[in-house]
């Protein structure tokens, strides 16, 4: 009876140190784990803090939970949510650098626009302009064909068409499509100034 009870005793003290070592192991892996956590989020804040606080204030949150679980002993939940917390730091940077190089195009795209739709128009009007002139004229200049001067004038008139497309486009919200097809009225526009001896605007030629 008495060597029963001992065997007893060994064994509930042998269990006894084997769930101390286990909470002691996941104490540790806990405590790393939220150290991890809290590495990424600084360094998030760092990184994306100005472009996207909200983010950066629920990755906050989250991490104040993770550690109030490990102060408290909950290390298996600590665990789980400060793991699950880097990954979801990566994922939430990730998307917010997309979201600059998103913002930053676009603010490129902008002001590709403002510039071209400052200068088509002036072209355009000063196109019209000198061919009206040309169109009254009994004679055309010496370097000016008549075939010449009919491609000027149905370039001209296909780049007013591609201008009314940009506009709509622009305002349609499409950047891209305004743009491509404002720099297909000014390679139009410049084409045609260069056949009448017009000169181009330097913001024009590049």
């Amino acid at each position: 009876m008495k060597k029963n009870l001992l065997c007893i005793g060994i064994i509930l003290f042998v269990a006894v140190l084997m769930i101390a070592a286990c909470g002691k192991a996941d104490k540790s892996a806990a405590e790393l784990a939220v150290k991890s956590a809290t590495e990424a989020v600084d360094a998030a804040k760092t990184q994306i803090g100005k472009i996207a606080p909200d983010e950066v204030a629920a990755l906050e949150t989250a991490l104040a939970s993770a550690k109030e679980k490990l102060d408290k002993g909950d290390y298996k939940a600590a665990l789980a949510e400060a793991q699950g917390l880097v990954t979801r730091v990566n994922d939430v940077v990730a998307a917010a650098k997309v979201k600059k190089d998103e913002a930053i195009d676009k603010a490129d795209l902008t002001k590709q626009w403002k510039d071209l739709s400052q200068g088509l128009p002036k072209m355009i009007s000063a196109l019209q302009s000198r061919v009206d002139i040309l169109s009254k004229s009994k004679k055309l200049p010496g370097d000016l064909t008549a075939e010449k001067f009919a491609e000027v004038k149905s370039g001209l008139a296909s780049a007013k068409e591609d201008w009314t497309k940009a506009q709509e486009s622009f305002k349609a919200g499409n950047l891209p499509d305004a743009l491509s097809s404002a720099k297909t009225v000014k390679e139009k526009a410049v084409k045609a100034m260069e056949t009448l001896g017009m000169k181009v605007p330097a913001a024009a030629k590049s």
